[in-house]
Order: structure tokens, then sequence, then C-alpha cells
């Protein structure tokens, strides 16, 4: 819905010319409704069987307006702010806490600053949503990227799916189907320090770079958390990931997407993760559709004891002392979904699927929305679903 500030409106609050100068903006006001209602069986916990449980969750969310002001020779402002609709009334993130930013755009680009979500992960969804969402019952950033959530300075160090607060981002022009894209956070996180000799200044950096050409997508990233660790430490950690997706004849969409991340726990020792994923995303006639995944994260390789967590994950140790002994290996694990999906209409659809995760036996993730399993644990669930966008 966009509603336009016509001049006449607002003349006789701001006066002639305030309102002449508002008579070439525009705002939208936008947003998704998401909500899953599921049954899940949690497993084995540190504390023995769990209960199978039934929960909601609102994955996809949000409410935000947005405007843009023609300048003239092609440049425009723009702003964006974006919030959780959590229409449980469960999670009250405050306003503007999704993609929120202002910006500059013209020929030569976009740039903006605010908090919004890293080239890393802009470049990452077209390649690795196919048959499951980001978060939720059929989520599966928690394998690929230990998590997806808003982040703060220095926060969440082994995330590697972030909407960074305090960036300042760059979008190129597409030039033949191909962008470049660029964030770097400030050093805000380091106000709290107070020794100087010690203090460590968190930074984060992104690039991605993007191809599009009819049914072809391909995309690639790469980012460093500098310093997210502890003061004085070099804990600096580092991602990248390649991705393609192809759509064949306007219905299936196959996709691939790997990741490989860095976890340097301390100036000797670090953790290695890969993870990657298949899926597919078939139309199989008018509006119902099939879609289907195989997620998997590696063993932990390395010589680190140290286990760290993203938002929604944590990576396991590569080495663990068991009755004295160092050991390593079986910390990997594997996700399957299927879902079906019936389009009411372009803004409506409705969707019902299985999910099925298998812990390595010194593994202990979780499907989304759980916590607390075991090594080695076993879940599964079954959910339905109804999104809207407006």
């Amino acid at each position: 819905m966009k509603i336009k500030l016509i001049a006449t409106a607002v003349a006789g609050v701001f006066g002639f010319q305030a309102a002449a100068s508002f008579a070439q903006s525009t705002v939208q006001l936008y947003g998704t409704i998401d909500l899953e209602y599921g049954y899940l069986d949690q497993g084995i916990g540190t504390n023995g069987p769990r209960p199978s449980v039934d929960m909601m969750q609102v994955p996809l969310s949000n409410i935000g307006f947005k405007g843009e002001e023609k300048l003239g020779g092609g440049l425009s402002a723009w702003f964006q702010c974006e919030s959780t609709a959590d229409i449980r009334g469960v999670n009250q993130d405050g306003f503007c806490g999704r993609n929120s930013a202002i910006g500059l755009k013209g020929p030569v680009g976009n740039i903006f600053m605010g908090r919004w979500d890293t080239p890393f992960k802009r470049t990452m969804l077209p390649t690795s949503f196919v048959g499951a969402n980001v978060v939720g019952l059929w989520g599966s950033t928690f394998l690929l990227t230990a998590g997806s959530t808003s982040t703060l300075d220095g926060s969440s160090r082994a995330l590697f799916q972030r909407r960074q607060s305090n960036t300042i981002n760059y979008d190129s022009p597409v030039w033949n189907g191909f962008q470049v894209m660029a964030a770097v956070s400030s050093t805000n996180g380091a106000t709290s320090a107070t020794v100087a000799a010690t203090a460590a200044k968190p930074r984060l950096w992104s690039l991605g770079a993007q191809y599009t050409s009819g049914p072809l997508y391909i995309s690639g990233a790469y980012e460093k958390h500098s310093q997210f660790g502890a003061i004085g430490g070099a804990n600096d950690d580092t991602g990248w990931h390649l991705g393609a997706a192809y759509t064949f004849m306007g219905k299936m969409k196959l996709a691939a997407f790997y990741t490989q991340q860095n976890l340097e726990t301390s100036a000797t020792t670090e953790s290695k993760i890969n993870a990657w994923q298949l899926g597919m995303d078939w139309n199989i006639a008018g509006p119902h559709s099939l879609l289907a995944s195989y997620t998997a994260t590696g063993d932990v390789k390395g010589n680190s004891l140290i286990a760290l967590a993203g938002s929604g994950a944590t990576r396991p140790a590569a080495l663990n002392l068991v009755n004295g002994v160092l050991v390593s290996g079986d910390t990997g694990a594997e996700l399957w979904t299927l879902r079906y999906r019936y389009q009411f209409s372009k803004r409506t659809q409705t969707f019902a699927g299985y999910a099925r995760l298998n812990n390595d036996a010194r593994a202990a993730y979780t499907l989304g929305g759980l916590s607390g399993a075991s090594n080695g644990n076993k879940q599964d669930g079954w959910g339905v679903g109804l999104r809207h966008n407006f």
C-alpha cells in the first residue's frame, strides 16, 4: 500500500514551502505475517527423555515503512524502518530492529548506513533457502551458519548469517547481471573497553558478489569478524560461501550451497566447519508446489577444545577430553525437509511438511525453536503454516 504525501494535505500544518518539498516523496507500508504451528519430538535431552511439544513460531513476520525522494540527476534519498511483527505477542523487539537504514542511491550505486543484512547473508539466501525457511521448523541456518538473527557489535561470533547493526554499506550498479556488495561495521563496541593497551575493537567486514542471467543465479561472499573474542586475544573469525541456482522451464528450481567458517579460539587454536545444502522448489501444477532440501554440516576440524555459540546453534569443539583422552570426529549433523505449498494468490500461501534432524554421536544441534538436546540426539517435527505479504 502506497501513501502519497500530497502537498495540499500537509500545507495546513507545515506551510506551503514544506508541502512543496514533500510533494515528490512517497512512503510505502509493507510487511509479512507468517505463522507456523508444529508438533515436534524433542528426543533425548541432557537429563533424559524430553516430552513432545506443539509450538507456534513466526519466522518471517515483519512490518515496516520506507520512503524515497527524487533529488534530480538520477540521485535519490531513501530510508527504511522495519520491525518484528509477532502476532503471538511473544517477541517484542524494538522499533526499527530489522533492516533499517538511510541512504543515497544513483548511477554509481547505493550507499546507506544502519542495521542491515550483510552481503554474506544477502548473497546466500537465493541459493540456500530452497526447501527450507531461514529459521523456524524448516529452518536450516543453524547447521549452515550457526543461526540467523539481528546482531550487535562483536556479538555471536560464530554466526555468519547476520543482520548487523552500525554498518556502512555499498551496493554497486548491476553490470550485465553482475553486482558487488560491501559492508563494514563501526567500532561502537570498543567504547566500553577501558584499558587502551589491551582493548579490542570488534569490527565486521563483509563482501559479496552475485550474477543473474535468466534462469541462472551464482553468488559468493567472504566475511571477517575481527577481534570478536576476548579483549587482548587474536580471535578473528572468517567465512566464505559459494552457491548457484537454476530454474528449469520456469517450473523447477534447483539450488546448491557450500560454506566454510574458521573460528580462531586463541592465537594458536582454531575450529573449521564445512556445511552444504541441496534444495528443490518444484511447481507441480498451478498453485501446487513441492519443496525439499538436504542440509549437512561436517565434523568440526582443528585443535580447539572450545565450543562457540552463534544464535540458534553452538558449534561443538573440535576436540573433547573423554576419560582423559583427546578425541575428535562425530560432530556433524544432517537435516531433511519436505513441504507442500499451496499458493492462494501472489501474496498468500499455506504449507505443510516434515523435518528430520540426525546428530552425530558428539553433536547436539536442535531443530529451529528447540533447545537442550543431548549429544547424538534425533529430532523430527510436523507442521503447517500460513503466510501473507502486504
